[in-house]
């Protein structure tokens, strides 16, 4: 089975931070458990790819559904890596991430595994 490499979008880990802190002020430990939440989802896209359905097939875009949060992992597989577009609240701005496909559109990237 292949080994993909997880490459992030530079503005993800502000949303990240951003939900994280609004959960925690909710009830403590929710905003970890929500990091937590989504480190397992991104976990699961990396194992299967393309086991979840595609949201934009022409740009070969994929969801996977947080678990216990209403968020979803947006991200296209691109060779051997997974691009994360977002993680995005499923109820505000569907659309608020395409322009950020562009970021990887000339090359630059933020690769993490």
């Amino acid at each position: 089975m292949p080994t993909f490499a997880v490459d992030v979008h530079p503005s993800v880990y502000e949303e990240l931070e951003y939900s994280r802190s609004w959960y925690e002020e909710r009830a403590e430990n929710l905003g970890t458990e929500f990091l937590d939440e989504v480190s397992r989802a991104v976990e699961s896209v990396r194992e299967r790819p393309t086991a979840w359905p595609f949201r934009g097939r022409r740009r070969g875009i994929r969801r996977y559904l947080v678990h216990r949060f209403p968020y979803g992992i947006v991200y296209r597989l691109k060779g051997p890596a997974i691009q994360i577009v977002a993680v995005m609240h499923l109820r505000r701005h569907p659309d608020y991430w395409k322009e950020r496909l562009q970021y990887w559109n000339g090359g630059a990237g933020s690769r993490t595994s």
